[in-house]
């Protein structure tokens, strides 16, 4: 039975996918596991696939701190090694254009709304 925590996070998870459809992506895998760490959603728009870490807080956590704040440097890292298998393991050419995109989802259970901020390229400073 998955925790509260697991619960709260996949109703972000799915929240995030309907977003991602309605801008075009075409979803491609999620939740992709291995022992070191978990691709939320990948998907592939105009050719190029992007990884996504999902971030999900309600209305009220984010007075601390921001959602996307806790991708750390050792989230980040952890995220380009599983990228990186994920392509290899899929068989992806090696000159396939990729990134790392981190989405944001503040949920306001009082009016059961929500708020995606949808951070483009997050890891690098280039598209790869």
């Amino acid at each position: 039975m998955p925790s509260p925590k697991r619960k709260f996070g996949d109703i972000g998870e799915k929240i995030a996918e309907k977003y991602l459809t309605d801008k075009g992506y075409r979803i491609l895998d999620k939740n992709y596991l291995k022992p070191y760490g978990e691709i939320d959603i990948v998907g592939k728009k105009d050719g190029s696939i992007t990884f996504f870490e999902v971030k999900t807080s309600d209305i009220w956590q984010t007075r601390d701190y921001l959602p996307e704040q806790r991708v750390n440097h050792k989230k980040s890292r952890k995220l380009r090694k599983i990228c990186e298998v994920y392509l290899l393991e899929k068989k992806y050419p090696i000159d396939q254009e990729w990134q790392i995109d981190i989405l944001s989802v503040i949920l306001n259970p009082m009016s059961n709304k929500s708020e995606i901020n949808h951070f483009e390229n997050a890891i690098w400073e280039k598209r790869y």
